[in-house]
């Protein structure tokens, strides 16, 4: 009973680290507009590393602090980090400490199911529909290159995002 308490309390610290550290220091210092999303990683780790159960549960913790602060909704971002979580879960069998593969392959598979999910709920259902561009625009930032379009760099004041 005393080490199940520990360990929530452990896990409710360094969720609301981990929320801190994304919403204020990451989202001030980005690296060309680039940050971590930690609350995913975190809700990534403990999906692999604990199983689906535990995975849900700091999904949902992550997903209920970002919607409360930054959501005019309840629920969205809860049920994207429990999604995200409890699917990821699956692979704790595959998971092994010394494999750095599977962690890499799935926070990248999770990013982008989280970033298309987002754009799907945010762009879509205001009738921006350019997902190509988009993709482009972020996956060059993501490189850390410009993707050149028409002899001009995206990041030029001819927003791509116009429509």
């Amino acid at each position: 009973m005393k080490h199940k308490l520990k360990r929530i309390i452990t896990l409710a610290i360094l969720i609301v680290i981990n929320f801190v550290l994304q919403s204020t220091v990451f989202g001030f210092h980005s690296l060309s507009v680039i940050t971590p999303n930690l609350l995913l990683i975190l809700t990534m780790s403990f999906g692999l590393m604990r199983g689906r159960k535990e995975g849900l549960l700091v999904g949902a913790c992550s997903g209920l602090l970002v919607d409360i602060f930054f959501s005019s909704i309840l629920g969205p971002y809860m049920l994207l980090y429990m999604f995200i979580g409890y699917i990821n879960g699956f692979f704790h069998k595959n998971y092994m400490i010394e494999d750095v593969l599977l962690p890499l392959i799935v926070i990248i598979v999770d990013d982008f199911l989280f970033n298309t999910i987002i754009y799907i709920v945010s762009f879509l259902l205001k009738n921006k529909t350019n997902y190509g561009v988009y993709l482009l625009h972020v996956s060059g930032r993501i490189c850390g290159k410009r993707i050149l379009r028409g002899g001009q760099a995206c990041g030029q004041r001819n927003e791509l995002f116009r429509t």
